[in-house]
């Protein structure tokens, strides 16, 4: 088993510390994911505020793993991916 390491990465200008056993670039590849999302939804709503951002990315990355799952469900590869994306779940943001 893997020895979990910690890495900065930086969304929409503020730096979050991620904790995982995962490749540095894979999860700094996850976060310029998360940060592209973020500035498309920015700049086709004009939200401002950074929760709404923030949720409705949620939203748009969900979706895209919800079509993904329709069309492949079985694929080893995609529930790879998920898995991964669901242990962002242990991010860690300072106060």
């Amino acid at each position: 088993m893997s020895q979990k390491q910690s890495l900065a990465v930086r969304i929409r200008g503020q730096e979050f510390r991620i904790r995982s056993d995962e490749s540095p670039e894979l999860l700094q590849q996850v976060a310029d994911i998360v940060d592209s999302t973020m500035q498309r939804i920015e700049q086709r709503t004009g939200a401002i505020d950074t929760l709404d951002v923030a949720m409705l990315t949620a939203l748009n990355l969900a979706r895209e793993v919800v079509e993904a799952r329709r069309a492949r469900p079985s694929s080893p590869r995609l529930r790879a991916l998920i898995e991964r994306a669901e242990a962002a779940g242990s991010v860690s943001h300072p106060s």
